[in-house]
């Protein structure tokens, strides 16, 4: 099994940037489809952005053309990098990881991380 930590987020201004990473230990995460996704205060866990296991980055509609996905191998790292923030952007993001990637981004990933807090002001 794959244990996923966040780290990253914090406090930035409506227009900043923030890089999200999704570190795994217990085995590679190359081994797995790996997704984000944010949930916001009252609003359900939503689907951000996921990157297959061969390495190909896919978004929701929301982040396209903002956010980035990718993932170093050698760091056993999934990262997010999110430019031109928003404050509906707000959230807490998780990472998770599944076999596949329909899987991952239907949010049913078996392995998930505690999240971490992105507060975007206006």
């Amino acid at each position: 099994q794959v244990q996923l930590v966040e780290s990253g987020g914090g406090l930035v201004q409506a227009g900043g940037s923030l890089r999200l990473s999704c570190a795994a230990s217990g085995r590679t995460v190359s081994s797995y489809a790996v997704g984000w996704f944010r949930q916001a205060p009252g609003k359900e866990r939503g689907y951000v952005s996921a990157i297959s296991l061969r390495g190909s980055p896919f978004y929701a509609d929301s982040v396209k053309g903002r956010f980035t996905i990718s993932r170093d191998n050698a760091k056993n790292t999934v990262y997010l990098e999110m430019n031109s923030l928003r404050p509906e952007d707000t959230a807490v993001y998780y990472c998770a990881a599944a076999d596949d990637l329909l899987t991952v981004v239907a949010g049913r990933g078996r392995y998930w991380g505690q999240g971490t807090q992105v507060t975007v002001s206006s």
